[in-house]
């Protein structure tokens, strides 16, 4: 099979367990800001949940990379770089879970939740098993067994939600409505109304045991054999990578964190839970971008000794850009339905979604040009790229978030990706020359741009004539993506 479709089959394969679980989770959304949480309830689930992204690269400490450029670099030692890897991130999630529990309470006095510990022994436990789940999806990803890994993860993402569903809707509603149900006596006795968002956390905790049970299989395979030099060799590789994965987070998350702690308290978790769902609204760009990451990490060091392979680098990029900015256009120019999937009071942020759609777009960009490091093993220029990003992230919060509020995180954001964006394509330039048609993605972004700033000078027209304007720009797109790369949307022949 031609490499690129290879890598867009599996893109789709593993997108359809990324796609089902963002989509649900973004149909949860309207759930939770329409109807049980207010925005500073809404608030503390993405103040919690920001924390748990860092802890996860903390823990995973770029094993998942390593074990990826190792298993390929000897193929004869794969079994070994496997037990070595799991072995190795076993040991650290068990004692962070231990330590989590028995400092829960001044950890919850330091997160400023002193009441409730819960929380923090619920997410240590997530944390801890997610880490742990990290390698035998590594393990699925370089075996290319993509029908497993989107199997495993949708069985998990299932039921997430419908324990969500159970706590938050159901037994509320039974007990409310049924009060004499032979249910009810049972669902009292697992429902607790001042839990709240709490059910948020005891659901995916759920899931992920489950997850884990599933797993297991995948994990027995190891052999449970230590190898340190092995591990040493990997720790050599991966520990620059806990700087990128690390800086990383902070560009994607730490603006909800300063937001909470550098505005006025009585305002705080209010727009921390605006931001935050209106973030969600970019979750189109996000899941294809994931998607595209779980098949490109795997299918770039496959193809690295492929004398084609950095033309094929080249061609995978300009495909990536292409997609993103239709996504970009289809979320922009139908703004005024997608703007229902949150809450009205959630809407006043609403104009931060272009600049976090944009800024995702130069974060896959990023990602992409980011191979250059990863394959010839300079990962540490990866390092200082991504702590270069997440200086700006911090400077521009600190100076912005006073002035702007979440306004000036998203700008921020945005400069951050695009600053690493470019940095990245300089050095890679120098070190690992792959031949990238910047003109033609350039052109390509600035049309997309163009577009939708356009649409916003129309005036206001009938429903009808709204989207039927809104498909031809679309369609005007589709015509200047053509114009610039005639095999552009010949796709089929190409892939």
């Amino acid at each position: 099979m031609d490499p690129l479709k290879r890598l867009a089959g599996q893109t789709a394969i593993y997108g359809l367990s990324s796609i089902v679980g963002r989509l649900i989770n973004f149909l949860l959304v309207p759930l939770y800001t329409n109807i049980l949480f207010n925005t500073g309830e809404y608030g503390i689930i993405a103040e919690m949940y920001a924390y748990v992204a860092f802890l996860l690269i903390l823990l995973t400490y770029g094993m998942e990379t390593a074990f990826f450029r190792f298993s390929h670099q000897e193929p004869a030692q794969k079994q070994r770089v496997y037990s070595t890897t799991l072995m190795s991130i076993m040991s650290t999630s068990s004692l962070f879970v231990l330590l989590v529990i028995l400092f829960r309470q001044p950890l919850a006095d330091i997160l400023r939740h002193p009441g409730h510990t819960e929380y923090i022994v619920w997410l240590g436990i997530i944390i801890g098993l997610d880490t742990l789940n990290a390698i035998p999806f590594a393990r699925l990803r370089a075996e290319n067994k993509a029908f497993a890994f989107a199997a495993i993860k949708l069985i998990g993402i299932a039921a997430n939600i419908l324990f969500i569903l159970l706590f938050l809707v159901l037994s509320p509603w039974l007990l409310e409505n049924h009060p004499q149900s032979f249910l009810a006596p049972l669902i009292s006795r697992l429902y607790d109304p001042s839990i709240g968002v709490g059910y948020v956390f005891i659901s995916n905790l759920i899931a992920t045991a489950i997850t884990t049970i599933l797993l297991l299989p995948v994990m027995l395979t190891a052999g449970f054999h230590f190898s340190v030099n092995t591990w040493k060799t990997m720790l050599r590789y991966a520990w620059p990578l806990i700087l990128v994965g690390m800086a990383g987070v902070v560009n994607e998350t730490l603006d909800k964190l300063l937001l909470k702690y550098m505005l006025p308290p009585d305002i705080a978790m209010s727009h921390v839970g605006i931001y935050s769902a209106c973030y969600k609204i970019s979750v189109f760009m996000t899941i294809f971008i994931q998607a595209f990451r779980f098949a490109a990490e795997p299918f770039f060091f496959a193809q690295a000794a492929h004398e084609q392979a950095r033309e094929m680098y080249a061609r995978v990029m300009k495909y990536f850009v292409v997609a993103c900015l239709f996504i970009f256009l289809g979320i922009m120019l139908f703004m005024d339905i997608v703007q229902y999937f949150v809450g009205k009071e959630f809407r006043v942020g609403l104009a931060v979604v272009p600049i976090l759609l944009m800024a995702n777009l130069f974060l896959g960009v990023y990602f992409n040009l980011s191979i250059w490091y990863k394959l010839t093993g300079q990962t540490l220029y990866g390092a200082w790229i991504a702590l270069a990003g997440a200086a700006i992230t911090i400077l521009l919060n600190i100076w912005w978030i006073p002035l702007f509020g979440y306004h000036g995180s998203a700008w921020a954001t945005l400069i951050c990706y695009f600053a690493m964006m470019v940095i990245s394509y300089l050095y890679g330039q120098k070190h690992y020359p792959v031949p990238y048609e910047m003109g033609k993605i350039l052109s390509m972004i600035a049309m997309a741009l163009a577009i939708y700033l356009g649409s916003t000078l129309l005036p206001p027209l009938p429903a009808v004539a709204g989207y039927a304007v809104n498909i031809a720009l679309i369609g005007l797109f589709a015509i200047t993506v053509w114009l610039i790369d005639p095999v552009m949307l010949k796709i089929n022949r190409k892939i």
